[in-house]
């Protein structure tokens, strides 16, 4: 039996951590890792053990790229049957916090799928980029839109009409990346904070992550009421009066995502 492409393992208690394991492509992005990270992820937001979940490669490349020999010879029509873009979409609106341990390469395809995730920690060496016009086309996961909602317009316009890569620091200093380690922590920090976020209120997380996404591309006053809604609601859960009940009473809270 051929070795699965997207392996999944559970390195700590509440977190599910989701590996791109395709290392003789350097983890290129074909048809079966999208939809195998796809359900990978719909497992693991289904699961009430986990909270909070990690997406990586190995330590060269996150992910490289789309598979281009998969789409050299395609047409427009059978690009469009392939539904690409409906498997992004099904990747980036996982109900839980996704964090991405970036080592290695993440290009193309591989900085669009960071981008779906809602922290990215990344190693010292990591190279990211959007080299699409490279080879005559255009960033189509996102490249052209997240990057220039999480960089802004010219930073954006710089990286994708160039083409050219750049490291970790600079992602950082731009604000693509949450944090930057040494290569060999990458895949530990990530853990660690997933487990952070996993000890805290599942209804909490969610509704943070919900809120943010939906309020970035609202109103200032929409995004607000968002805000105000997703509190009051939070007022109605047994998390809410377990972790003020522990606050007062000087102990660690047990929440139960209820």
């Amino acid at each position: 039996m051929a070795t699965p492409v997207v392996l999944v393992e559970y390195p700590a208690d509440g977190v599910a951590l989701v590996r791109i394991n395709r290392p003789d492509a350097r983890n290129a992005l074909n048809l079966e890792v999208r939809k195998s990270l796809v359900k990978a992820l719909a497992d693991a937001a289904d699961a009430n053990n986990i909270r909070a979940i990690v997406l990586t490669g190995n330590e060269k490349s996150f992910a490289a790229g789309a598979d281009i020999k998969e789409m050299a010879g395609a047409g427009a029509i059978e690009h469009m049957l392939r539904g690409t873009d409906k498997l992004w979409r099904l990747i980036s609106s996982c109900p839980k916090p996704v964090i991405a341990a970036v080592s290695g390469f993440a290009l193309g395809g591989g900085c669009e799928l960071a981008m779906t995730c809602d922290i990215i920690i990344a190693g010292e060496s990591a190279r990211f980029g959007q080299p699409e016009v490279k080879i005559g086309i255009i960033p189509g996961g996102g490249g052209t839109q997240r990057l220039t909602r999480a960089v802004g317009k010219y930073k954006a316009m710089k990286i994708c009409l160039t083409g050219d890569l750049f490291g970790a620091k600079e992602a950082f200093d731009m604000g693509l990346v949450s944090e930057v380690v040494a290569d060999a922590e990458v895949e530990k920090r990530a853990v660690e904070m997933a487990k952070q976020i996993a000890e805290l209120a599942p209804l909490a997380v969610q509704q943070i992550k919900e809120v943010v996404l939906a309020g970035q591309d609202a109103s200032l006053d929409a995004a607000l009421r968002l805000e105000t809604k997703a509190i009051q609601v939070m007022f109605a859960s047994q998390d809410q009066k377990e972790g003020m009940a522990a606050f007062i009473e000087k102990r660690k809270p047990k929440f139960q995502g209820r």
